[in-house]
């Protein structure tokens, strides 16, 4: 497993060990679930607004049952 170190400040520690006893959570936990939730949450928030803005251009879609016949499902 691999290791990331973070500098902070001392308040900000304090404050993280804070919210890691609130959450019941090691810190280290805290960091890597927080930090992936928000990333993944990003992610997902920028590949929406790409594809409504390919839809702006190009305002086609298809029904829920026609896909499903086109994948197979």
């Amino acid at each position: 497993m691999a290791t990331i170190t973070v500098r902070v400040s001392e308040s900000e520690k304090q404050f993280l060990d804070a919210m890691a006893k609130f959450e019941g959570k090691s810190l280290s936990e805290l960091l890597k679930t927080t930090t992936l939730e928000n990333l993944e949450n990003r992610y997902d928030a920028i590949v929406a607004e790409k594809a409504y803005e390919e839809y702006l251009v190009d305002p086609v879609t298809v029904d829920h049952d026609d896909l499903m016949k086109e994948l197979e499902l």
